[in-house]
Protein backbone atom coordinates (compact mmCIF):
# COMPACT_ATOMS: atom_id res chain seq x y z
CA UNK A 1 0.00 0.00 0.00
CA UNK A 2 2.81 2.44 0.82
CA UNK A 3 4.40 1.70 -2.55
CA UNK A 4 1.13 2.39 -4.39
CA UNK A 5 0.68 5.71 -2.58
CA UNK A 6 4.27 6.67 -3.35
CA UNK A 7 3.75 5.84 -7.03
CA UNK A 8 0.62 8.00 -7.24
CA UNK A 9 2.47 10.84 -5.52
CA UNK A 10 5.24 10.56 -8.12
CA UNK A 11 2.68 10.81 -10.93
CA UNK A 12 1.22 13.91 -9.30
CA UNK A 13 4.66 15.45 -9.00
CA UNK A 14 5.42 14.61 -12.62
CA UNK A 15 2.37 16.52 -13.81
CA UNK A 16 3.07 19.54 -11.64
CA UNK A 17 6.77 19.61 -12.54
CA UNK A 18 6.57 18.88 -16.24
CA UNK A 19 3.80 21.32 -17.16
CA UNK A 20 1.48 21.12 -20.13
CA UNK A 21 2.11 21.27 -23.85
CA UNK A 22 -0.60 22.83 -26.04
CA UNK A 23 -0.93 21.88 -29.70
CA UNK A 24 -3.41 23.52 -32.06
CA UNK A 25 -5.46 21.05 -34.09
CA UNK A 26 -8.03 21.35 -36.88
CA UNK A 27 -10.83 23.82 -36.16
CA UNK A 28 -14.41 22.69 -35.74
CA UNK A 29 -16.48 22.85 -38.92
CA UNK A 30 -18.95 25.08 -37.05
CA UNK A 31 -17.98 27.16 -34.00
CA UNK A 32 -20.10 26.08 -31.01
CA UNK A 33 -20.32 26.74 -27.29
CA UNK A 34 -22.29 25.26 -24.36
CA UNK A 35 -21.27 21.77 -25.44
CA UNK A 36 -20.57 18.49 -23.65
CA UNK A 37 -18.39 16.45 -26.03
CA UNK A 38 -17.53 12.80 -25.53
CA UNK A 39 -15.19 10.12 -26.86
CA UNK A 40 -17.06 7.40 -28.73
CA UNK A 41 -15.33 4.54 -30.55
CA UNK A 42 -12.02 6.37 -30.65
CA UNK A 43 -13.38 9.66 -32.01
CA UNK A 44 -14.65 12.89 -30.45
CA UNK A 45 -18.34 13.75 -30.86
CA UNK A 46 -19.85 17.21 -30.38
CA UNK A 47 -23.65 17.36 -30.57
CA UNK A 48 -25.55 20.62 -31.07
CA UNK A 49 -24.60 23.79 -29.22
CA UNK A 50 -25.05 27.54 -29.40
CA UNK A 51 -23.15 29.82 -31.74
CA UNK A 52 -22.91 33.57 -32.21
CA UNK A 53 -22.34 32.72 -35.88
CA UNK A 54 -25.86 31.30 -36.34
CA UNK A 55 -29.09 33.25 -37.12
CA UNK A 56 -31.08 34.62 -34.18
CA UNK A 57 -34.32 33.52 -35.85
CA UNK A 58 -33.12 29.93 -35.40
CA UNK A 59 -32.24 30.55 -31.75
CA UNK A 60 -28.53 30.58 -32.64
CA UNK A 61 -28.52 26.83 -31.99
CA UNK A 62 -27.63 23.89 -34.21
CA UNK A 63 -28.68 20.28 -34.70
CA UNK A 64 -25.38 19.40 -36.33
CA UNK A 65 -23.16 16.67 -34.90
CA UNK A 66 -19.43 17.13 -35.49
CA UNK A 67 -16.99 14.20 -35.30
CA UNK A 68 -13.22 14.50 -34.96
CA UNK A 69 -10.78 11.77 -35.98
CA UNK A 70 -7.50 12.17 -34.01
CA UNK A 71 -5.56 10.05 -36.51
CA UNK A 72 -6.38 12.16 -39.57
CA UNK A 73 -6.85 15.44 -37.63
CA UNK A 74 -10.09 16.02 -39.52
CA UNK A 75 -13.68 16.87 -38.63
CA UNK A 76 -16.76 15.60 -40.41
CA UNK A 77 -20.49 15.98 -39.89
CA UNK A 78 -22.33 13.01 -38.40
CA UNK A 79 -26.03 12.19 -38.04
CA UNK A 80 -27.83 15.41 -37.07
CA UNK A 81 -30.04 15.69 -33.99
CA UNK A 82 -33.82 15.81 -34.54
CA UNK A 83 -33.75 19.57 -33.86
CA UNK A 84 -31.40 22.31 -32.73
CA UNK A 85 -30.37 21.77 -29.11
CA UNK A 86 -27.91 23.34 -26.67
CA UNK A 87 -26.68 22.46 -23.16
CA UNK A 88 -27.59 18.82 -23.85
CA UNK A 89 -25.52 16.20 -22.02
CA UNK A 90 -23.79 13.83 -24.46
CA UNK A 91 -22.73 10.50 -22.90
CA UNK A 92 -21.04 7.36 -24.23
CA UNK A 93 -21.97 4.23 -22.28
CA UNK A 94 -22.05 0.49 -23.06
CA UNK A 95 -20.83 1.18 -26.62
CA UNK A 96 -23.81 3.43 -27.26
CA UNK A 97 -24.21 7.18 -27.59
CA UNK A 98 -26.92 9.05 -25.66
CA UNK A 99 -27.97 12.67 -25.32
CA UNK A 100 -29.88 13.82 -22.23
CA UNK A 101 -32.06 16.92 -22.06
CA UNK A 102 -30.83 20.33 -23.13
CA UNK A 103 -32.70 23.37 -24.44
CA UNK A 104 -34.73 23.46 -27.67
CA UNK A 105 -36.95 25.93 -29.49
CA UNK A 106 -40.48 25.40 -28.15
CA UNK A 107 -43.45 27.26 -26.67
CA UNK A 108 -42.29 30.49 -28.24
CA UNK A 109 -38.78 30.52 -26.77
CA UNK A 110 -35.24 29.27 -27.32
CA UNK A 111 -34.71 28.00 -23.76
CA UNK A 112 -37.35 25.32 -23.43
CA UNK A 113 -35.81 22.58 -21.29
CA UNK A 114 -36.23 19.06 -22.65
CA UNK A 115 -36.73 15.75 -20.85
CA UNK A 116 -35.77 13.72 -23.93
CA UNK A 117 -33.30 10.87 -23.83
CA UNK A 118 -31.99 10.38 -27.37
CA UNK A 119 -29.87 7.48 -28.60
CA UNK A 120 -27.91 7.06 -31.82
CA UNK A 121 -29.31 3.83 -33.28
CA UNK A 122 -27.77 1.21 -35.55
CA UNK A 123 -29.10 3.06 -38.59
CA UNK A 124 -27.19 6.19 -37.57
CA UNK A 125 -30.30 8.11 -36.61
CA UNK A 126 -31.15 9.76 -33.29
CA UNK A 127 -34.20 8.20 -31.67
CA UNK A 128 -36.04 9.15 -28.50
CA UNK A 129 -35.81 6.08 -26.24
CA UNK A 130 -36.88 7.44 -22.84
CA UNK A 131 -38.06 10.49 -20.92
CA UNK A 132 -36.40 11.90 -17.81
CA UNK A 133 -38.58 12.48 -14.71
CA UNK A 134 -38.49 16.20 -15.55
CA UNK A 135 -36.85 18.48 -18.12
CA UNK A 136 -33.15 19.02 -17.36
CA UNK A 137 -30.33 21.09 -18.84
CA UNK A 138 -26.86 22.38 -17.93
CA UNK A 139 -26.27 19.22 -15.89
CA UNK A 140 -23.06 17.24 -15.48
CA UNK A 141 -22.61 13.50 -15.85
CA UNK A 142 -20.39 10.52 -15.27
CA UNK A 143 -20.70 6.79 -15.99
CA UNK A 144 -20.33 4.03 -13.43
CA UNK A 145 -21.11 0.34 -14.05
CA UNK A 146 -22.93 1.16 -17.30
CA UNK A 147 -25.22 3.62 -15.54
CA UNK A 148 -25.32 7.34 -16.23
CA UNK A 149 -25.31 9.75 -13.28
CA UNK A 150 -26.86 13.17 -13.96
CA UNK A 151 -26.16 15.77 -11.27
CA UNK A 152 -27.27 19.42 -10.82
CA UNK A 153 -28.38 21.73 -13.63
CA UNK A 154 -31.50 23.74 -14.40
CA UNK A 155 -35.15 22.79 -14.79
CA UNK A 156 -38.43 24.72 -15.16
CA UNK A 157 -39.44 26.49 -11.93
CA UNK A 158 -43.16 26.43 -12.82
CA UNK A 159 -45.29 25.28 -15.73
CA UNK A 160 -43.66 27.97 -17.87
CA UNK A 161 -40.85 26.53 -19.96
CA UNK A 162 -39.74 28.68 -22.87
CA UNK A 163 -37.31 31.35 -21.70
CA UNK A 164 -34.05 31.45 -19.77
CA UNK A 165 -35.77 33.05 -16.78
CA UNK A 166 -38.31 30.19 -16.61
CA UNK A 167 -35.56 27.87 -15.36
CA UNK A 168 -34.20 27.40 -11.84
CA UNK A 169 -31.23 25.59 -10.30
CA UNK A 170 -31.65 22.02 -9.11
CA UNK A 171 -29.66 19.65 -6.87
CA UNK A 172 -31.01 16.47 -8.45
CA UNK A 173 -28.96 13.30 -8.76
CA UNK A 174 -30.53 10.86 -11.19
CA UNK A 175 -29.15 7.50 -12.30
CA UNK A 176 -30.17 6.33 -15.76
CA UNK A 177 -30.00 2.57 -16.44
CA UNK A 178 -29.26 1.89 -20.12
CA UNK A 179 -30.56 -1.66 -19.84
CA UNK A 180 -34.02 -0.79 -18.56
CA UNK A 181 -34.05 2.77 -19.95
CA UNK A 182 -35.32 3.91 -16.56
CA UNK A 183 -34.26 6.61 -14.11
CA UNK A 184 -33.91 6.34 -10.33
CA UNK A 185 -32.94 8.89 -7.67
CA UNK A 186 -29.67 8.89 -5.75
CA UNK A 187 -28.44 11.18 -2.96
CA UNK A 188 -29.01 14.77 -4.03
CA UNK A 189 -26.15 17.24 -4.38
CA UNK A 190 -25.73 19.33 -1.19
CA UNK A 191 -26.70 22.50 -3.09
CA UNK A 192 -28.57 23.45 -6.24
CA UNK A 193 -26.44 24.86 -9.06
CA UNK A 194 -25.84 24.85 -12.81
CA UNK A 195 -22.92 25.23 -15.25
CA UNK A 196 -20.54 23.09 -13.19
CA UNK A 197 -17.97 20.60 -14.51
CA UNK A 198 -17.80 16.94 -13.54
CA UNK A 199 -16.36 13.52 -14.21
CA UNK A 200 -15.73 10.12 -12.63
CA UNK A 201 -12.27 8.97 -11.54
CA UNK A 202 -11.41 5.76 -9.69
CA UNK A 203 -14.90 5.08 -8.37
CA UNK A 204 -15.71 8.64 -7.37
CA UNK A 205 -17.73 11.27 -9.14
CA UNK A 206 -16.50 14.87 -8.90
CA UNK A 207 -18.36 18.14 -9.37
CA UNK A 208 -16.44 21.42 -9.66
CA UNK A 209 -17.70 24.99 -9.32
CA UNK A 210 -20.85 26.07 -11.11
CA UNK A 211 -23.18 28.93 -10.26
CA UNK A 212 -26.70 29.81 -9.23
CA UNK A 213 -29.10 31.71 -11.47
CA UNK A 214 -29.49 34.56 -8.97
CA UNK A 215 -26.05 34.17 -7.41
CA UNK A 216 -22.38 34.21 -8.31
CA UNK A 217 -19.83 31.59 -9.31
CA UNK A 218 -18.98 28.85 -6.82
CA UNK A 219 -15.60 27.46 -5.74
CA UNK A 220 -17.13 24.38 -4.08
CA UNK A 221 -15.87 20.88 -4.92
CA UNK A 222 -17.93 17.81 -4.12
CA UNK A 223 -17.14 14.13 -4.55
CA UNK A 224 -19.59 11.24 -4.57
CA UNK A 225 -18.43 7.83 -3.39
CA UNK A 226 -20.12 4.99 -5.27
CA UNK A 227 -19.74 2.52 -2.40
CA UNK A 228 -21.04 4.66 0.46
CA UNK A 229 -23.41 6.67 -1.77
CA UNK A 230 -22.39 9.80 0.14
CA UNK A 231 -21.32 13.28 -0.94
CA UNK A 232 -18.15 14.73 0.54
CA UNK A 233 -16.85 18.31 0.43
CA UNK A 234 -13.31 18.59 -0.92
CA UNK A 235 -10.80 21.45 -0.93
CA UNK A 236 -12.28 24.49 -2.65
CA UNK A 237 -11.09 25.64 -6.07
CA UNK A 238 -8.51 28.46 -6.17
CA UNK A 239 -11.06 30.51 -8.16
CA UNK A 240 -14.85 30.45 -8.22
CA UNK A 241 -15.68 29.33 -11.76
CA UNK A 242 -18.67 28.37 -13.89
CA UNK A 243 -19.05 27.45 -17.54
CA UNK A 244 -15.78 25.53 -17.28
CA UNK A 245 -14.64 22.10 -18.49
CA UNK A 246 -12.86 19.22 -16.72
CA UNK A 247 -10.88 16.19 -17.90
CA UNK A 248 -8.56 13.65 -16.27
CA UNK A 249 -4.88 13.24 -17.16
CA UNK A 250 -2.63 10.77 -15.29
CA UNK A 251 -4.80 10.63 -12.16
CA UNK A 252 -5.09 14.41 -12.07
CA UNK A 253 -8.16 16.45 -13.00
CA UNK A 254 -7.54 19.49 -15.18
CA UNK A 255 -9.94 22.44 -15.21
CA UNK A 256 -10.18 24.79 -18.17
CA UNK A 257 -11.84 28.17 -18.70
CA UNK A 258 -15.18 29.46 -17.49
CA UNK A 259 -16.73 32.91 -17.30
CA UNK A 260 -17.59 35.65 -14.83
CA UNK A 261 -19.97 38.61 -15.08
CA UNK A 262 -18.66 41.06 -12.50
CA UNK A 263 -17.09 44.34 -13.71
CA UNK A 264 -18.20 43.84 -17.27
CA UNK A 265 -17.52 40.12 -17.38
CA UNK A 266 -14.75 38.02 -18.83
CA UNK A 267 -13.24 34.58 -19.35
CA UNK A 268 -10.84 32.79 -16.99
CA UNK A 269 -7.36 32.15 -18.34
CA UNK A 270 -5.66 29.92 -15.74
CA UNK A 271 -5.53 26.12 -15.95
CA UNK A 272 -5.80 24.28 -12.63
CA UNK A 273 -4.93 20.69 -11.76
CA UNK A 274 -6.60 18.91 -8.87
CA UNK A 275 -5.07 15.84 -7.21
CA UNK A 276 -7.74 13.61 -5.63
CA UNK A 277 -4.97 11.68 -3.87
CA UNK A 278 -3.86 14.62 -1.68
CA UNK A 279 -6.89 16.91 -2.19
CA UNK A 280 -4.69 19.73 -3.46
CA UNK A 281 -4.53 22.26 -6.29
CA UNK A 282 -1.75 23.52 -8.57
CA UNK A 283 -1.80 26.02 -11.40
CA UNK A 284 -0.76 24.61 -14.79
CA UNK A 285 -0.11 27.76 -16.76
CA UNK A 286 -2.72 29.52 -18.85
CA UNK A 287 -4.86 28.69 -21.86
CA UNK A 288 -3.49 29.96 -25.18
CA UNK A 289 -7.09 30.82 -26.15
CA UNK A 290 -9.19 31.29 -22.96
CA UNK A 291 -12.84 30.25 -23.40
CA UNK A 292 -16.02 29.41 -21.52
CA UNK A 293 -18.85 27.06 -22.48
CA UNK A 294 -16.19 24.75 -23.89
CA UNK A 295 -15.72 20.99 -23.71
CA UNK A 296 -12.79 18.78 -22.70
CA UNK A 297 -12.27 15.04 -23.19
CA UNK A 298 -9.43 12.60 -22.52
CA UNK A 299 -8.20 10.49 -25.44
CA UNK A 300 -4.92 8.59 -25.91
CA UNK A 301 -3.04 10.11 -22.95
CA UNK A 302 -4.02 13.65 -23.90
CA UNK A 303 -6.86 16.08 -23.28
CA UNK A 304 -8.66 17.76 -26.17
CA UNK A 305 -10.12 21.20 -25.40
CA UNK A 306 -12.97 22.04 -27.76
CA UNK A 307 -14.94 25.10 -28.83
CA UNK A 308 -16.47 27.57 -26.37
CA UNK A 309 -16.46 31.37 -26.57
CA UNK A 310 -13.71 33.93 -25.99
CA UNK A 311 -16.10 36.48 -24.43
CA UNK A 312 -18.66 36.03 -21.66
CA UNK A 313 -22.15 35.19 -22.88
CA UNK A 314 -23.21 34.31 -26.42
CA UNK A 315 -20.42 36.24 -28.14
CA UNK A 316 -17.30 35.34 -30.10
CA UNK A 317 -18.02 31.62 -30.35
CA UNK A 318 -14.82 29.71 -31.10
CA UNK A 319 -13.96 26.82 -33.43
CA UNK A 320 -10.63 26.17 -31.69
CA UNK A 321 -9.49 22.63 -30.92
CA UNK A 322 -6.35 22.09 -28.84
CA UNK A 323 -4.53 18.97 -27.73
CA UNK A 324 -3.06 19.16 -24.22
CA UNK A 325 -0.40 16.71 -23.07
CA UNK A 326 2.48 16.48 -20.63
CA UNK A 327 5.74 18.06 -21.72
CA UNK A 328 8.37 15.43 -22.38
Amino acid sequence: MKFICLLVSCLSFQLVSAGLEWQRKADLLLPVQEIYPVVFRGEIYVAGGLSSELPKIEGQMTAKVQIYNPTTNQWRFGPALPEGRHHGQLVAVADQLYLFGGFVQAKGGNWSASADVLRLDQHQAWTKVATLPAPLSETISWVWADKVHLVSGRAPATTANAQWQDQTDVAIHWVFDVKSLSTTEAAALPEAKNSAAGLQLKGRGYLFGGRQVKGSNSDQVYSFDEKSQLWLTQKAMPQAQAGLAAAALQQQILLFGGEFFQQGGGVFTKVWSYSPEDNNWQQQGEMPVPRHGLGAVTLNDAVYVIGGATEAGLKQTSAVLEKVSLKQ
